[in-house]
């Protein structure tokens, strides 16, 4: 749809100076910037039909909330539910803050117009006892698979819960990223931005013990994590040892890889964590993010004051 568009020159050559600066001043992927380029030529292009012309930078400074509505509720008609409106609104209001921001036109229209609201969903952490054991690799010792491929998966597995990384995180290490002494681990997160997080001897073991038995070689520069040919691992195949690992332990289908960051946090939480600090940990841009393991583990504390206490 996005390449048939058509865009005027001026909002095209404005299109690519906002790329440019998400690119160099926000760090952002390829992939993000790829989503916000898709989500505002589809913004466009809804306009070029709405309006019966292409729109300009003028046109864009005179729209209307009806029009941002109109834009809403095709998006509905086509049955696109609230998050991906709600991203795809976010890539149009970027480029519209860097309209305004430039001296361009101010778009009023679409910070005017309410965000659709998401349903809200809480993360689901393992329980500390079934955490433990995601990296035990005597669950799948059963399993027609090389050894060096289980002890691979439990490694991955260990720095999701260990270290609360995302499962990209984990998969982007290098070799020469593990310390050979000490107990932080440097990894790269969204917006290729650094951060320091504490890794523990267990997990360092973990690692350890894949390294030893992988029988490929594993170059300082190269992927830490490797599959059967050597490449780099994909989260697929990590998801798919999690799924194994359900049936091991009896766990539902929400203990996902992603699940055990989410354990990471709320059991520091629950554990007199500083929520600042989990937050540094976790790698959020914003603190807003963080305070939902606080409700997490409101409501595990509820659940237990109402299954214990004599009048609940």
């Amino acid at each position: 749809m996005t390449s048939t568009i058509a865009i005027a020159p001026d909002v095209a050559a404005e299109i690519g100076h906002w790329l440019g600066y998400l690119n160099a001043e926000r760090r952002m992927s390829p992939k993000t910037l790829d989503a916000y380029r898709r989500d505002v030529l589809q913004f466009l292009g809804f306009l070029g039909d709405h309006l019966g012309e292409t729109p300009t930078l003028e046109t864009l400074a005179a729209l209307s909330p009806q029009d941002v509505r109109a834009f809403m509720a095709a998006r509905r008609a086509q049955g696109i539910g609230s998050r991906s409106l709600m991203r795809g609104l976010a890539g149009a209001r970027s480029f519209a803050r860097f309209l305004e921001r430039n001296g361009k036109g101010k778009v009023a229209a679409l910070a005017a117009v309410r965000a659709p609201k998401l349903a809200k969903t809480l993360p689901k952490p393992l329980s500390i006892a079934s955490a433990r054991r995601i990296a035990d690799v005597e669950l799948r010792a059963g399993e027609a698979r090389p050894p060096w491929v289980i002890a691979r998966d439990a490694a991955v597995l260990a720095l999701l819960y260990g270290s609360g990384l995302r499962i990209s995180e984990a998969l982007s290490l290098r070799r020469k990223d593990v310390p050979t002494s000490g107990d932080t681990l440097t990894v790269t997160g969204k917006g290729n931005k650094q951060r320091m997080v504490p890794v523990l001897p267990q997990v360092l073991k973990s690692i350890a013990d894949y390294t030893a038995l992988c029988p490929l070689p594993l170059p300082a520069d190269g992927p830490l994590f490797i599959g059967a040919r050597g490449g780099p691992v994909s989260a697929r195949v990590v998801q798919l040892a999690m799924a194994r690992l359900r049936g091991a332990l009896g766990l539902p289908d929400n203990a996902t890889p992603h699940a055990l960051r989410h354990s990471f946090a709320t059991h520091l939480l629950a554990r007199g964590g500083d929520l600042r600090a989990i937050q540094e940990l976790l790698g959020h841009a914003s603190l807003s993010t963080t305070q939902i393991y606080t409700e997490v583990d409101s409501e595990r504390l509820i659940e237990a004051y109402r299954s214990a206490h004599p009048r609940a």
